[in-house]
């Protein structure tokens, strides 16, 4: 598997999140906001970051930036694509996923490890963890709050679309959602950074494993 990593103006993750890939036994590359093919890749992550500086609002600008129709191509051929934290806002923007983004309910940017739970594990992305299990991911945001309305919300909720909750909401995300998928289960956008948990050293090494379930995503297919 070879995977773009979609750099913007003010992407600041895009770094780990190549690494990340490499590590779990994938292939990466940086790909510049300006293209506008994904020729010679299988899936596609969208780092966080301020995508142009967060101007207008948080992912408004990258919605739009060249390299946005061949992502949707991408998720559109089944491809997995991901985004976290920034690129979960800019999957909302271009409507891959449903619901918004917006500010913390505290106002404040939060940075510090936090507590989730896996509450979906029939996904490629969470395959192989436990149902309900905890894990530890870095969040790092200021418009981490996801919103929808009670509709979408059961919506989400039926389609098993849900598959990371926070077990102490530090933004005030409709019903603690942390993660969400596409009804096709390809696309997945979350705020916390898994990216940034490789090492138990560095306090937690919980998101090792989607990254290698991202590297072996061809296997589930099988």
């Amino acid at each position: 598997m070879k995977f773009a990593v979609i750099q913007f103006p003010g992407s600041n993750c895009d770094r780990d999140m190549l690494n990340a890939a490499l590590k779990a036994g994938a292939e990466a590359e940086y790909v510049d906001y300006r293209e506008t093919s994904l020729e010679g890749f299988d899936g596609v992550l969208i780092p966080g970051g301020f995508s142009f500086g967060d101007y207008l609002r948080s992912g408004a600008m990258a919605g739009v930036a060249p390299i946005t129709k061949a992502v949707k191509r991408f998720a559109e051929a089944g491809k997995p694509v991901v985004g976290i934290c920034n690129g979960f806002q800019i999957l909302t923007e271009i409507g891959l996923l449903p619901g918004a983004l917006i500010h913390n309910d505290s106002h404040t940017f939060i940075s510090r490890n936090e507590s989730l739970k896996v509450v979906n594990t029939e996904t490629k992305f969470t395959a192989g963890y436990e149902a309900g299990e905890d894990v530890v991911y870095p969040i790092a945001h200021g418009e981490g709050h996801y919103y929808c309305t009670e509709e979408l919300y059961e919506t989400l909720k039926e389609n098993r679309q849900i598959v990371l909750t926070y077990n102490d909401n530090p933004n005030g995300s409709k019903k603690d959602i942390a993660g969400i998928v596409n009804k096709e289960g390809n696309v997945l956008g979350m705020m916390p950074h898994p990216e940034r948990a490789l090492e138990t050293l560095l306090g937690s090494d919980d998101g090792l494993k989607l990254f290698e379930n991202l590297a072996n995503w061809e296997a589930h297919n099988d």
